[in-house]
C-alpha cells in the first residue's frame, strides 16, 4: 500500500497537482465525495477555470473527433455524449466549443462543488462549436445514473480516470460504474476510458465485465512524462 500511495503521489504531481493536496490525495479514499468537494473548492492558479486530471481535450481530440465523426454519420441530431465524473475538467466544455460536429454533451460528477463551477463557467458566455450543440452540466453519481439518464440514450460516453478513482473505494464500485455506462450506451455506441493503467491490469476487468463487448486499446502520449490509455468498449456485432 506503501508503495502505490508513492506511486499515486508521483502521478498526481506530474498530473499537475500541488505537491501538498497530492500527499494529501495519495492516502485518501478518492471514493469519497468530500474529499473531491474539497479539492475543487480550492483557489485555482493562474487563469485557467478547470483543472484536468490526467489531460484535457486537447491530447485526446484526435481520438474523439474521428468518433464524433463516424456516429454523426449514423444518427440524424447531435451526437449524444456523457462524461461521467467530469469534475472540472475542460473535456465537456471545450467538446462544446471546439468540436465542428453538433453534440449534446451533458456532464455529471457527484461533487455539488464541480458542478456548481462548470454552471458558473457556462452561464458566463461560452459559446457552441456547432449551432446545434449544447452543454449541460448536473450532480449525479455515476453508479446510478438513472435519475439522469435512460437506457441507451448516449452515442459516446466518456470516463477520465473516474474508473481509478472508484476503484480505490474497491473493485465492485468500478464494476457498477462500467455497468451503468454500458446500460446508458447506445447499441452502437462506444465507452472510452482514459486511464494510466496498464493494460495488462485493466483489460481482463473491462473483459469481465462487459462480457459481450468488445474490449481495445489505445496508446496516448507521453503526456508530461507519462503513458496514458484509451480502453474503447463497444459493440462486438
Amino acid at each position: 500500500m506503501a508503495l502505490l500511495n508513492r506511486m499515486f503521489q508521483a502521478r498526481t504531481l506530474a498530473a499537475g497537482v500541488p505537491r501538498a493536496l497530492a500527499g494529501s490525495l495519495a492516502g485518501s479514499c478518492l471514493a469519497d465525495r468530500r474529499l473531491w468537494d474539497r479539492l475543487h473548492a480550492r483557489p485555482r492558479q493562474g487563469n485557467d477555470p478547470t483543472f484536468d486530471w490526467f489531460f484535457g481535450y486537447e491530447e485526446v481530440q484526435g481520438l474523439l473527433l474521428p468518433l464524433l465523426r463516424e456516429t454523426r454519420s449514423q444518427t440524424a441530431g447531435p451526437v449524444r455524449v456523457l462524461d461521467v465524473g467530469c469534475g472540472t475538467s475542460s473535456l465537456c466544455a471545450s467538446l462544446y466549443t471546439k468540436s465542428p460536429h453538433p453534440v449534446d454533451v451533458l456532464g455529471v460528477d457527484f461533487s455539488p462543488v464541480a458542478v456548481a463551477h462548470m454552471n458558473r463557467l457556462l452561464e458566463a458566455g461560452l459559446g457552441p462549436g456547432h449551432p446545434d450543440s449544447c452543454l449541460r452540466f448536473l450532480q449525479a453519481d455515476a453508479q446510478n445514473l438513472v435519475p439522469v439518464a435512460s437506457s441507451g440514450s448516449f452515442q459516446l460516453v466518456l470516463d477520465k480516470g473516474t474508473w481509478d478513482a472508484v476503484a480505490r473505494g474497491g473493485l465492485p464500485g468500478s464494476y457498477r460504474l462500467l455497468s451503468e455506462c454500458l446500460r446508458v450506451l447506445s447499441p452502437r455506441g462506444t465507452l472510452v476510458q482514459f486511464s494510466d493503467e496498464d493494460p495488462d491490469v485493466r483489460l481482463p476487468c473491462l473483459e469481465q465485465g462487459a462480457r459481450g463487448w468488445k474490449v481495445t486499446v489505445q496508446e496516448l502520449g507521453p503526456f508530461r512524462g507519462i503513458t496514458y490509455f484509451a480502453y474503447l468498449v463497444q459493440s462486438s456485432h
